[in-house]
């Protein structure tokens, strides 16, 4: 059966010699500080945006601008939440009370983050059915600037929050979900952003007063699918769905490569680029010789390997780049 785990410090010890143990167990992305420097300055500029439409829409009471602000406030809370998920996640990283670390704190976010996308998509979808049912003259002079405005500004932070493509984390297909989250929420709103200024141009020229709300429920259906995908992606990782069959296969042959037969594997993953494997496999050889096999497997920082045979049980398990 598999024993207690030593201290970190001791494991390190007992098998640097097969692998570069460290002494933590700190699972965050390759890209945890730049991804979290330029979630709070995109969080800055929104929140520059939202003060600067709310006080337009005060002083020229603008009902236009005063909503603007609003839909913006909506862009600050989820990057809050975003920025606030980085924070937390690297200040807690070396807490014991964290089984497995703090790398599942931006897949939490990024989930919640997709629930408020899903929401936004229902209550654009509802309104754009309104409008079509009873339509409403648009102030195209007033809000063609505006939609414009807003695009850019959007269109800048959806740069700025790109996802990195590093070397480090290629072995990880899904990669920080967290900024991958909030780029997708900017996106979305890009998108909608783009479609309804489309469709102001096309109403303007044309007369088309339903262009509008039907752009409305295009933009509602893309933020729709950008929900979808989301929450697929953040809730198979929180509910520890396989991330990577491949690796699991890879594993798989490497132990039984000196003849020993894997009983059991499981494959999940602790954070951005960091995947944890438990096996229990049936053989004469030493854990420690099994889990040298693993060494250096992209992806792989936490390895739980339990022998049964040859007339007794043991086990070994510690963590690892």
């Amino acid at each position: 059966m598999t024993t207690a785990d030593p201290s970190p410090t001791s494991a390190s010890r007992q098998m640097g010699a097969l692998d570069a143990f460290r002494d933590d167990r700190t699972y965050l992305g390759a890209d945890h500080a730049r991804n979290e420097r330029r979630t709070w300055l995109v969080t800055a500029i929104c929140a520059v945006t939202l003060l600067a439409l709310l006080a337009g829409g005060v002083a020229f009471r603008s009902m236009a601008l005063t909503a603007s602000g609003l839909h913006m406030a909506a862009h600050v809370a989820a990057l809050l939440v975003a920025a606030g998920a980085y924070a937390l996640a690297r200040r807690h990283a070396g807490n014991a009370a964290f089984a497995f670390g703090t790398g599942k704190l931006g897949y939490l976010a990024g989930f919640a983050n997709a629930v408020v996308l899903a929401i936004t998509a229902i209550i654009i979808g509802v309104e754009s059915i309104h409008r079509l049912l009873n339509p409403e003259a648009v102030d195209y002079a007033s809000a063609l600037p505006l939609a414009a405005a807003g695009l850019v500004v959007t269109l800048v932070c959806v740069w700025l929050l790109k996802p990195a493509h590093s070397h480090a984390a290629s072995h990880d297909p899904d990669g920080d979900l967290n900024i991958a989250a909030a780029h997708l929420h900017l996106a979305a709103d890009a998108a909608v952003s783009a479609v309804a200024l489309v469709a102001m141009l096309v109403g303007r020229e044309l007369g088309w007063g339903f262009a509008d709300p039907l752009a409305g429920l295009v933009g509602a259906g893309l933020v729709a699918h950008f929900a979808w995908r989301l929450l697929r992606r953040a809730g198979a990782a929180l509910l520890d769905v396989n991330p990577s069959p491949a690796l699991t296969a890879e594993v798989r042959q490497r132990l039984e490569a000196g003849g020993a037969r894997v009983l059991d594997l499981h494959l999940w993953r602790l954070g951005p680029g960091h995947h944890a494997v438990i096996a229990v496999v049936a053989g004469h050889e030493e854990p420690q010789a099994l889990r040298a096999r693993l060494a250096g497997l992209p992806g792989l920082s936490h390895v739980t390997i339990e022998c049964q045979g040859g007339g007794h049980d043991h086990g070994h398990h510690g963590h690892a780049h």
